[in-house]
């Protein structure tokens, strides 16, 4: 239960109707009556009982509410205390998953601050925790990489959290090693060459409504030797120090490829689609700093991954 779930519910009982906050709250009905009959499961109460008047709230229910518009009230004076203390400061917060082009992006939009005050976020991680940022730590925006098999399962989740996504690249991994590396020489590289190779990994194995077993199968092929780094920072000291390995990346910017003395190279047997999506709760308004850096990330995006497909 969290916040949203409380606002669910109360819109609910200030409708009488789940099909009108549906409406309201911009949440698809069944995603809505789920939610409320997982609260009551999770509480062991019921809120409504239907009647030719709409849904009426039980006797635990409008104690429920009662203490839930409490709760809401507390929320909306805490919100307004600091935003009015934080008018005059730019604020900016996303959380990404470890791309190059995203940073490149990022970099650019930093220079566009000027000398006002501002306070900016930026968190590299899974996709779990970019949508946690913004359900329950209060990050504005989020932006989640899966396959694009698992499309409808990442769709559903994101409606169903009341979300909007957006696609902002869709492209295939490419491999990236030392440009001296032996493996770089090869005039095509196959799945099997890689196998004499060390792979540094920091694959995000989750795609919800799915067994994770299902997912590490599918997503995370077996190579006899492989590290775990989920620091970008120690998987290019890596790369760039250890001619022996290789990761699979997004298509990074050319400049970082040449002052790390990197190439980047297409595996024919790699055919699966990736998709990055930005994401921001539905009521979200984008800000003006939210718009300077999505403008750096089209850019970065063209020029990273233009040419890579």
């Amino acid at each position: 239960m969290n916040i949203l779930h409380l606002k669910y519910v109360v819109c609910i009982a200030e409708n009488g109707s789940i099909n009108k906050a549906a409406e309201e709250l911009h949440v698809a009905q069944p995603n809505l009556s789920r939610v409320v009959r997982e609260m009551e499961n999770e509480l062991g109460i019921q809120f409504f009982r239907r009647s030719s008047r709409g849904m009426m709230l039980t006797p635990d229910g409008e104690l429920f509410v009662s203490q839930a518009h409490k709760i809401l009230e507390q929320v909306d004076e805490i919100e307004s205390l600091y935003k009015e203390k934080r008018t005059a400061k730019q604020r900016f917060s996303i959380s990404v998953p470890r791309a190059s082009y995203i940073s490149d992006a990022f970099t650019a939009f930093s220079r566009t601050l000027g000398r006002e005050d501002a306070e900016i976020f930026y968190q590299e991680t899974n996709a779990l925790q970019a949508v946690k940022n913004i359900l329950e730590v209060g990050y504005n925006l989020g932006i989640i990489r899966y396959a694009a098999s698992y499309d409808r399962y990442f769709r559903q989740m994101l409606e169903e959290k009341g979300l909007a996504g957006e696609i902002v690249a869709e492209f295939k991994y490419v491999l990236v090693m030392r440009e001296d590396s032996t493996l770089a020489a090869l005039d095509s590289i196959r799945f099997p060459d890689l196998h004499n190779y060390i792979q540094i990994a920091h694959a995000d194995p989750y795609v919800p409504s799915l067994p994770l077993s299902a997912v590490k199968n599918e997503e995370l092929p077996q190579m006899p030797r492989r590290i775990f780094v989920f620091e970008r920072g120690s998987q290019f000291d890596l790369l760039t120090e250890n001619p022996e390995t290789y990761m699979w990346v997004s298509p990074l910017p050319e400049r970082m490829l040449q002052r790390m003395h990197l190439v980047q190279r297409k595996c024919a047997d790699n055919q699966r689609v990736y998709r990055d999506v930005l994401i921001r709760r539905r009521d979200y308004s984008l800000t003006e700093l939210d718009k300077r850096f999505i403008t750096e990330l089209t850019r970065s995006r063209r020029a990273c991954l233009a040419e890579k497909k």
